[in-house]
């Protein structure tokens, strides 16, 4: 199972933000914080290390314009899907959301299914992009380019496609150990030819370039429940 996606919801109407949040919630795949005003949500992003994944942002807000708060969003560097959320689906309206930086906009009332189809597909979309980053350890880790950066060290790390797509695979999972045909499953699909001793390898072979020093106990990358777990923080 996939780890938590953290996302911010912020809209007003506290009835229809708790509901879309236990919705957002139902399946265990989302980790949903909320606020009711700009200001709110600013004080979420001011947190430090805070991550979201997607922000369901309202265009009507008690302090102001969620259009503008995405164009301030975008200006910050932050790169995560804004999906707005209104009550008028009129083209102005829907253009001026999108210059402002949203990659979609849904009008109210609106099925729960596709605000999740719009959600997952933006989520997809980012997640390939050149801009998603992650963070493991002392690294940055940029999926797109197959890389591991050591700010400290000022150094790169290459990584193959499997190395990079098992990594992604134990950052989503957080900090639920993966066990090892799940995760075989997940990196080489369904292929009868291939089998836990090649996940092995390749878990070794990661390990040698990851770990501080890999002839000792992982710090990093753990052997845990049968399966593999991320160490994000050291």
């Amino acid at each position: 199972m996939a780890g938590q996606r953290p996302i911010l919801v912020v809209d007003d109407d506290e009835i229809f933000r708790r509901i879309l949040a236990e919705q957002l919630k139902e399946g265990g795949d989302f980790d949903v914080s909320e606020a009711a005003s700009l200001k709110e949500a600013q004080s979420c992003f001011d947190v430090k290390d805070v991550r979201y994944d997607a922000v369901l942002l309202d265009v009507t807000l008690p302090d102001g314009d969620g259009r503008d708060f995405c164009s301030e969003l975008r200006k910050k560097g932050h790169k995560m899907p804004v999906i707005m959320l209104t009550g008028s689906d009129e083209e102005k309206d829907v253009i001026r959301g999108l210059d402002a930086g949203a990659n979609d906009y849904i009008a109210k009332p609106f099925r729960p299914a596709e605000l999740m189809a719009r959600l997952r597909a933006q989520l997809r979309i980012f997640e390939n992009s050149e801009d998603v980053v992650f963070e493991i350890g002392p690294y940055i880790f940029r999926p797109s380019q197959k890389q591991l950066i050591d700010q400290a060290a000022n150094r790169r790390i290459h990584l193959t496609e499997k190395e990079t797509a098992i990594l992604k695979f134990l950052y989503r999972s957080g900090k639920q150990p993966v066990v090892r045909q799940v995760l075989l499953n997940e990196v080489w699909g369904y292929n009868a030819g291939v089998t836990t001793h090649t996940l092995e390898t390749h878990i070794y072979r990661l390990r040698q370039k990851i770990e501080q020093d890999p002839s000792t106990h992982a710090h990093l990358l753990i052997t845990e429940g049968g399966g593999y777990r991320l160490n994000i923080e050291p």
